[in-house]
């Protein structure tokens, strides 16, 4: 069963990223969103963790260009309809609050 993950809270507040990271499967997806995009600051511990693991991420674009963040190479930055088809194309969807 795939699993997308949604995280909206900043890296650098608490740990929901490396419990997600810790859980998440080979067929799972996480889409970054709000606060969660500061995760792809280059040369940050959450940067490197996300970079190494290569899963399949996705971040709202909406919300990187708010916070003048680039979209890594490794990531896709995507608009809220698509967000609603990742939320059908998989089995399930897991907001970390």
């Amino acid at each position: 069963m795939s699993t997308l993950h949604v995280l909206s809270h900043s890296p650098f507040g608490d740990d929901r990223l490396t419990s997600c990271l810790r859980v998440i499967g080979a067929n799972d997806a996480l889409l970054l969103s709000g606060d969660a995009v500061y995760a792809l600051q280059p040369g940050t511990a959450p940067f490197s963790a996300l970079n190494t693991r290569g899963l399949t991420l996705f971040v709202l674009a909406e919300d990187v260009q708010a916070r003048s963040i680039a979209t890594p190479d490794w990531a896709k930055a995507i608009d809220y309809p698509a967000f609603v088809d990742l939320s059908i194309h998989y089995d399930k969807v897991n907001s970390w609050l």
